[in-house]
């Protein structure tokens, strides 16, 4: 079994009838636990989003698109793969600083595919949370999924508490035992602890950059955000810049690095050669109430199969195509 969502992208990618004319390059968006009503796009009535919502206008529409879990690393495992968690081998929970496993280095992916049939060049940038390993035989770049890998290994709240919550301190569940959250290019820590406060702007400052050195090539840009997971770090230009607090502060910064990513594409003239993808890896984290985000009309969020969980946005564009 497959899931839609890679699926779809790979029937028309390697359609024969797309021999006649230039496949496009691609660019994926995924949210970090973006819930379906957390876009003004999408009916929240006191976010602002209006790069996003731009899209959306322009774009298919899916409506009634569901995640393959409803939480992080399964759903992350079949965006790239296709297969379902259960066949993924990434079932049931996420993977943690200090877990041995991640996705199998032998499974086929889209990426790989791509890259083997018809040359795309790869590269992710921001959230990875498909493992690491003991010597990092799991990262993106090692395990052979992308050329390139700029971003955190895992969940940014996978680390101690006066890191993840300076001002509030432990929650809930203490990560004191955890290590701060590295931040790596390719396989080579870069950074460590990473400033979150910064990171949105310097992973877009990176993709502009893969985008740049791509023009005559076929690519295949995965831009995972890891906001608007909680808690909230957004630069200090977008700081209270919201009616939300700290996640509509977050949807904004992600707002504005869709933006400076499609301006750049238009910059370079690659905006009609570019199916345009985004969506979230899940629902809503609802026990953080206000700082969790919105599910919109449906029932619960992260971690739970209702609607609210899995019921995520999902739409696409390419100029003139789609």
């Amino acid at each position: 079994m497959i899931s839609l969502f890679p699926f779809i992208i790979f029937l028309y990618l390697t359609n024969p009838l797309e021999s006649k004319r230039a496949r496009p390059n691609v660019i994926l968006f995924i949210a970090d636990d973006l819930g379906y009503g957390d876009l003004s796009g999408y009916g929240h009535p006191t976010s602002n989003t209006p790069k996003i919502d731009k899209i959306i206008s322009k774009s298919m529409w899916f409506t009634n698109y569901y995640a393959a879990s409803p939480i992080c690393s399964p759903s992350r495992a079949s965006i790239i793969t296709g297969e379902y968690p259960s066949r993924s081998g990434i079932y049931p929970g996420v993977f943690f600083p200090n877990s041995t496993g991640g996705l199998d280095p032998k499974k086929k992916t889209l990426m790989k595919e791509l890259r083997e049939r018809f040359g795309y060049k790869s590269a992710l940038i921001g959230k990875w949370h498909l493992g690491v390993g003991e010597s990092g035989q799991y990262l993106p770049t090692v395990s052979k999924n992308f050329d390139s890998y700029y971003g955190i290994p895992y969940a940014h709240d996978m680390c101690p508490c006066n890191e993840c919550f300076p001002k509030m301190g432990c929650l809930s569940k203490c990560h004191d035992k955890f290590v701060a959250c590295p931040l790596f290019e390719n396989d080579v820590i870069k950074e460590q602890p990473a400033d979150l406060t910064t990171l949105t702007q310097r992973y877009t400052n990176k993709a502009k950059e893969f985008l740049k050195s791509n023009i005559d090539n076929p690519f295949f840009l995965t831009y995972a955000f890891h906001q608007p997971h909680h808690p909230q770090f957004a630069g200090s230009k977008f700081t209270n810049s919201s009616f939300r607090g700290g996640i509509g502060d977050a949807l904004n910064e992600m707002d504005d690095a869709v933006g400076q990513i499609l301006d750049s594409l238009k910059e370079l003239g690659l905006r009609s050669k570019t199916l345009i993808l985004f969506t979230s890896d899940n629902g809503p984290s609802l026990q953080r109430q206000e700082r969790g985000g919105c599910a919109g009309l449906f029932r619960c969020g992260k971690g739970t199969t209702y609607e609210g969980g899995v019921r995520v946005p999902f739409f696409m564009h390419w100029g003139g195509f789609v």
